[in-house]
């Protein structure tokens, strides 16, 4: 096992650990999108994005989009290499803001929050279409945890921590309950060349229903490589 340093708040920090992971020239058959802040006040990252927009999507946007090189020339017909991207059920009562996808207008944490995590079922939708559209032995998927006892929730109201603290045994996933279905997802033989699902304890289940919108999965990637300065060779693709 060896730690590379990387920040996904920051733009800097993903290039620079792009540049040093590519520098190794080892493979990449798997790569997991799971960092992610929830609820927190209104604040942004170095770059001037809205805190859960620009950490828990734009951030593994970038980075998803800068490594698909090395997981292409990584997968096989045989040995597709994988993407997994950590979203949540929030996504459901999610709204996407074309117009302000910052927040500037009106901030909810909860609204951030579960745009955030409605922009990466959007974001891995197209992905794997656009995979598919250029012959690309790589399968995108995303991934609903459920709810797990970590330190995520430390920006809840201080009553919910209270609850939390005396349900967590029964209600919540332990940490490793809530990798399961992520492992699934990147190892399971059941998985091999199966992409665009969502994945709700180690099963393929139905997302929300927007999330499916095909026009507004293409303007959300159009804009998020504006954001992000990368350029945006998908436009050109069905």
């Amino acid at each position: 096992v060896e730690f590379l340093y990387c920040d996904l708040a920051s733009m800097k920090s993903i290039r620079q650990f792009v540049q040093q992971f590519r520098a190794k020239n080892c493979p990449l058959h798997v790569l997991v999108n799971n960092a992610g802040v929830m609820l927190v006040p209104e604040r942004k990252t170095e770059d001037g994005f809205e805190e859960h927009f620009g950490l828990n999507y734009l951030g593994h946007f970038l980075l998803t989009n800068l490594l698909l090189d090395t997981l292409k020339q990584s997968g096989t017909h045989s040995h597709n290499a994988r993407i997994i991207t950590v979203s949540s059920a929030t996504h459901y009562v999610g709204k996407l803001h074309l117009n302000d996808l910052q927040s500037r207008c009106s901030y909810s944490p909860h609204g951030a929050y579960a745009q955030s995590k409605l922009a990466l079922v959007l974001f891995t939708y197209r992905l794997q279409h656009l995979l598919t559209a250029n012959g690309s032995h790589v399968t995108a998927n995303v991934v609903d945890p459920g709810v797990v006892n970590t330190e995520l929730y430390k920006h809840v109201f201080w009553v919910v921590k209270v609850v939390k603290w005396m349900t967590a045994w029964l209600f919540f996933k332990t940490p490793e309950e809530g990798a399961s279905t992520t492992i699934y997802a990147a190892v399971s033989p059941e998985m091999e060349g199966a992409g665009g699902c969502y994945l709700y304890n180690e099963e393929r289940t139905k997302s929300a229903d927007v999330a499916y919108d095909e026009e507004l999965q293409r303007r959300l990637w159009t804009e998020s490589c504006k954001m992000v300065g990368i350029s945006d060779e998908a436009s050109r693709l069905p």
